[in-house]
């Protein structure tokens, strides 16, 4: 009988997302059912994870107080060819959508089919850019053609599983274009043309739910546009219909190689949603929630790293960041306490202040919930509302769902921080040497041959664009040509070296003369133009001239950005005697691509053709170098990332699985990076960054479900040289625990709120700590209440302490997966040091 109310509330949910409902909108929400949803969204991209880590992640969002999950549709994933469709592994959209529905959760499916996303070319395949007369994303028949014709591809899939709402399934919303808004000025008249035939053309489809375009003030009835930036409390939608949703609220930033580590503060987060909804808002979707990993070439920019992680809620690996994480749970609990009455009641709008005001929903039947709002980026203020004070931090929104009780400020973090480390684990090979019978490391290897192999792709006078070439099947192209050098050349008698120079379009180079590194170049997120200017050995006679140009992912946005090239446009060698030579339009001979990827030597059953050499010392600082090693798993059940710290350039495959490019690329040590980051203010992707000096990716996450009991092929080819024997796997896990409360922390029991409205359920401050699973707390690092000072991994203690912090806390906590300490007089000396606000502070190990 203990099961039944389990039982009854599975069938409840299962009800729900198995009859139809009816989806519809006014000026203030969603109306579903005829009921008013206000709701928090969490973009998770399908591709960006593996289907094994789709069940965890969106659980991890429901747990995180989330009502639905977005994601864009890519089109150039799922279309490889005209009419040839993928929906497989990540790919598997159906798959995806169905684990949302069976959590309970809504949908919003941004179809598109331009996604922009970082994501190569912004989604869009290819192949579309040669079909002739093709211009994207305006007034273009191909284009339009081709665009529906997907767009209703995967609307009759949708449809055929009975995934929309109005089919009993789970997708609410769907989304046609998006961001255009950004760019209509650089397609002219037939722009506007556009935007109506897009939104026509997704309203016919008959979906039974309303479509949205993000981003695009023109958008006709009964379209409904939305907004996508950091901040979207005072958007307003194009019509006084349509109610006010934010389908982009972007919680971290994405990474380039070579540059800093941009970081957005929870508080500031925080402070943006409850902004949106104190000013009306119904629908807000955190881009990204869950950012993941750009496997294989899917990455765009160019320049955007592997690790798509955007410092978001749920962290690249699949684990929650916290305290980001934790504090916007709290949040999303202390919003929904609003609920009824941000439904069912008009604002009020308050002035408290030359930048603090309140907005009041009252619906005159004594339900009444008010946010109070610092703007002021500085000065913490002290305000009065209904005859009470209320302390607000700078920039800062308290919520008050009874209109009376505190339950949650956006500047006091109360949920616990977490210190998570990537544990090194070595390699451990799965092959056992014959003679010994030990396992050792045994490498296979295959080198490059610098410049042409096989026979040459084409001839040609002068250069080609590099992507018009390759069609982006492969990141790589030589072009290669030679020259004749005299033996009365003066620099081969003084033993000087003349100088390479070469202009590209981007992205990246290495230059070989007669089969040796000379040197590399890049461009960068900025700019993807570059320079390059080394000095070479040139000998007397016939010198092999080979350049090898990179991408590194293809431009995913911008006007007409379909058009943006890559590849050489000028090669010169300076310090001859008849000084500096141009080879720009000599005789060039082209070859697409790698000889290793021509024979597939990264698929596991691809071996024909391939003359491996195996060894047990790999050669080291070698470039254009296959390196291939048989492995056992990582240990444990940690999810693993491949520490590349100590090897150039390349792409990775376990067991024919694409982990994508890796770079260890520094950024500049000379930039400006912060200690720590002032949340106040409004944010942009330039104000917090960190990591001068250091390499924007050491690791490179490797899904714990692509791995075997044993015989794991991993393939790396390396481009520049490195040190093969010094890649580790390495274990993301969760080592310690840390938390700060202070007295004066808002920590009203919301049940209570929510039952009566009268906030006499007030609790004391409480600390939690909670280790991950098959853990304990196994030692107190830290523990001081009175005034300590720094941060998680830093706490020291202040001129406040009561000495006895370290030995309650033990007492609470030690041996124990989680435990609570609140600051209370029968834990802690509540008389010390009277007339400041005191804080517990407390760091903890967890094993």
């Amino acid at each position: 009988m203990k099961l039944f109310p389990f039982l009854l509330f599975s069938f409840i949910i299962l009800f729900n997302f198995c009859s139809a409902a009816n989806v519809t909108y006014d000026r203030r929400s969603l109306i579903i059912d005829g009921q008013r949803k206000l709701l928090i969204s969490a973009a998770i991209h399908y591709p960006r994870s593996v289907p094994g880590m789709w069940p965890g992640l969106v659980q991890t969002a429901k747990e995180g107080g989330v009502d639905a999950i977005e994601s864009y549709v890519f089109w150039n994933g799922h279309e490889l060819s005209p009419g040839k469709y993928n929906f497989e592994g990540r790919y598997d959209l159906v798959k995806f959508v169905k684990i949302v529905q069976q959590a309970g959760m809504y949908m919003i499916l941004r179809i598109g089919p331009f996604v922009a996303a970082e994501w190569n070319f912004g989604g869009v395949p290819v192949w579309l850019h040669y079909v002739p007369g093709t211009v994207f994303r305006s007034d273009n028949e191909p284009f339009k053609y081709y665009m529906q014709k997907f767009m209703t591809f995967i609307v009759n899939l949708m449809k055929q599983e009975k995934l929309f709402a109005s089919q009993g399934g789970p997708i609410i919303l769907a989304q046609v274009e998006n961001e255009y808004g950004f760019y209509e000025q650089f397609y002219g008249e037939g722009a506007k043309r556009y935007v109506k035939w897009a939104a026509g053309m997704a309203v016919s489809q008959n979906i039974g739910v309303p479509w949205i375009m993000c981003q695009q003030d023109d958008a006709p009835d009964p379209v409904i546009n939305t907004c996508n930036s950091f901040y979207c409390d005072q958007f307003t939608p194009n019509s006084p219909n349509k109610p006010k949703i934010w389908t982009e609220n972007w919680p971290g930033w994405f990474k380039t190689f070579g540059a800093r580590d941009p970081h957005r503060p929870p508080e500031d987060v925080a402070f943006s949603v409850a902004r949106f909804f104190q000013k009306g808002g119904s629908v807000q979707n955190y881009y990204m929630y869950h950012g993941g990993t750009n496997f294989g070439r899917t990455s765009g920019g160019p320049f955007i790293t592997t690790s798509y992680d955007y410092e978001a809620p749920i962290d690249e690996y699949g684990l929650p960041r916290l305290p980001k994480w934790g504090h916007l749970k709290d949040l999303h609990s202390a919003i929904k306490l609003c609920k009824h009455a941000l439904l069912k009641s008009e604002p009020t709008t308050l002035s408290l202040g030359p930048s603090q005001e309140a907005d009041v929903y009252d619906d005159g039947s004594g339900v009444c919930s008010a946010f109070l709002a610092n703007m002021d980026d500085k000065t913490d203020k002290d305000v009065v509302f209904r005859n009470v004070s209320y302390h607000l931090p700078a920039w800062s929104v308290s919520i008050l769902p009874d209109c009376k009780n505190v339950v949650f400020n956006t500047a006091k973090v109360g949920s616990q921080a977490s210190v998570v480390e990537m544990v090194p684990d070595e390699f451990q090979p799965s092959v056992a040497s014959p003679s010994k019978g030990l396992k050792a490391l045994k490498w296979d290897i295959f080198v490059e041959n610098a410049g042409i192999w096989g026979e040459a792709d084409f001839i040609k006078n002068g250069f080609v664009d590099h992507i018009n070439t390759t069609k982006d099947t492969t990141d790589y192209l030589w072009y290669t040509t030679s020259i004749i050098v005299g033996e009365n050349e003066e620099f081969l008698r003084k033993g000087s070296h003349p100088v390479l120079l070469i202009e590209s379009k981007g992205h990246a180079l290495h230059a070989f003369v007669n089969q040796e590194l000379e040197g590399s170049a890049s461009g960068n997120g900025s700019h993807s133009q570059f320079k390059f200017e080394n000095p070479i050995s040139l000998k007397a006679g016939k010198n092999e001239i080979a350049l090898l140009s990179m991408t590194v992912g293809l431009q995913n946005a911008g006007g007409l950005y379909e058009w943006v090239g890559a590849g050489l446009t000028s090669v010169k060698i300076k310090g001859l005697n008849n000084g500096t030579i141009d080879l720009s339009m000599s005789n060039w001979t082209y070859k697409i691509g790698l000889q290793g990827e021509h024979l597939g030597i990264y698929k596991p059953d691809s071996l024909n053709g391939v003359n491996w050499v195996s060894t047990s010392e790999p050669p080291k600082n070698q470039p254009l170098t296959w390196y291939k090693v048989v492995l056992d798993p990582p240990s444990g059940d940690e999810p693993v990332g491949l520490d590349m710290i100590h090897m150039g350039k390349g792409q990775a495959w376990l067991n024919g699985e694409e982990i994508g490019r890796y770079w260890p690329i520094k950024s500049s040590k000379h930039e400006k990076c912060i200690q720590e980051c002032d949340y106040r203010g409004k944010f942009f992707p330039d104000k917090c960054l960190t990591g001068c000096g250091e390499p924007t990716q050491r690791w490179y996450h490797v899904p714990r479900y692509w791995f075997k009991p044993s015989g794991n092929i991993l393939v790396i080819f390396e481009e520049k040289g490195g040190d093969p024997t010094k890649i580790t796997f390495s274990k993301r896990k969760t080592s310690g625990l840390c938390s700060l409360i202070a007295e004066d922390y808002p920590m009203i029991d919301q049940d209570s709120v929510q039952k009566d409205g009268s906030g006499n359920g007030k609790t004391r401050p409480t600390v939690h700590l909670k280790c991950p699973q098959n853990t304990s707390i196994s030692n107190v690092k830290f523990a001081s209440f009175g005034n300590p000072t720094g941060r998680c991994g830093s706490y020291s203690k202040g001129n406040c302490h009561d000495p006895n912090s370290t030995f309650v806390v033990e007492k609470v906590c030690l041996g124990k997966n989680e435990c609570a300490i609140e600051v209370a007089e029968e834990n802690f000396d509540r008389g010390l040091c009277p007339g400041i606000t005191k804080k517990l502070a407390v760091e903890a190990v967890c094993s």
